[in-house]
């Protein structure tokens, strides 16, 4: 059946106004949508700047949370904006923010270990119960503090042995800081026999302590009579250093504290002879 030609050219029109009114309708949603995008980049990247600058002006505010809550700021502001350019071409932003959150969600029960940890290391940075370069112990572990991460910190100990602690379990537990405070109490203790003079051996201790120029003299070093055995009396000498000096200066006290007590003719009481066995008793 032939097709009358005005019918077929107004079809044609028609075609072409709508398709005309399609182009300049997403020709200005696609405009804007560049200027969203645009503009919300610079907005992003103002946020993250100053939430970052601000952060510093806090007293003693970790660097890597300065990092961390502005990066925060900055990816929320472009979620923001890539939903709105959606919204511009009429896509239904409600069912992808739906969408969204389910994968967050799944995403948070997978990693919820990994999440953990983030939230301690959070927590240690905003607290501080340690910094860098302390000397702290945490249930098993114990070491001088190296790096403190999101999720895991760095640990050296003693002997030189490198630690990578997870964070969620130095939060969970009692930390010890011995360097926090910045001075420390040492003891020492040594047995004499109990013939000696006792009031000689507290002065000796006391003599050694007042010569060494680490030991403060706010407290002032004690020596006292710790304990009382069948031929012996044990006598502690008791000081404070700085936490820098602690070894150190146990080590060299514990030293001339035993030569003091050599020189002065203090005796400390040898250890009983070991009985013989039954065996060595047939033999």
């Amino acid at each position: 059946m032939p097709t009358d030609p005005q019918s077929a050219l107004f079809t044609i029109q028609a075609g072409l106004a709508q398709l005309s009114t399609l182009i300049v309708s997403y020709s200005f949603s696609a405009i804007g949508a560049i200027i969203l995008l645009i503009v919300g980049y610079f907005v992003a990247g103002i946020a993250e700047r100053s939430i970052f600058a601000g952060l510093g002006h806090i007293h003693g505010f970790d660097a890597t949370l300065r990092h961390f809550f502005s990066k925060i700021v900055r990816y929320a502001i472009l979620a923001l904006v890539v939903i709105m350019v959606l919204g511009q071409f009429g896509v239904q932003t409600a069912s992808i923010i739906a969408a969204i959150g389910a994968v967050g969600l799944a995403i948070g029960l997978a990693l919820q270990g990994t999440l953990q940890n983030i939230a301690a290391g959070i927590m240690l940075l905003a607290l501080r119960p340690f910094r860098i370069g302390e000397h702290v112990e945490v249930g098993p572990i114990a070491g001088t503090i190296e790096e403190i991460g999101l999720f895991a910190t760095t640990l050296r100990t003693v002997d030189g042995v490198y630690i990578l602690a997870p964070n969620q379990t130095l939060w969970n537990q009692p930390v010890r800081n011995f360097t926090r405070n910045g001075v420390r109490r040492t003891d020492i203790t040594l047995n004499i026999g109990s013939w000696n003079d006792i009031d000689r051996g507290q002065k000796t201790l006391l003599g050694i302590a007042g010569a060494e120029k680490r030991i403060r003299r706010e407290p002032a070093p004690i020596a006292f009579v710790a304990n009382l055995g069948e031929s012996t009396v044990s006598l502690t000498l008791r000081y404070w250093t700085t936490a820098a000096d602690y070894f150190a200066t146990q080590a060299d006290m514990t030293k001339r504290a035993k030569q003091a007590f050599d020189n002065e003719g203090i005796s400390i009481p040898l250890p009983p002879p070991e009985l013989p066995t039954a065996e060595a008793r047939k033999q």
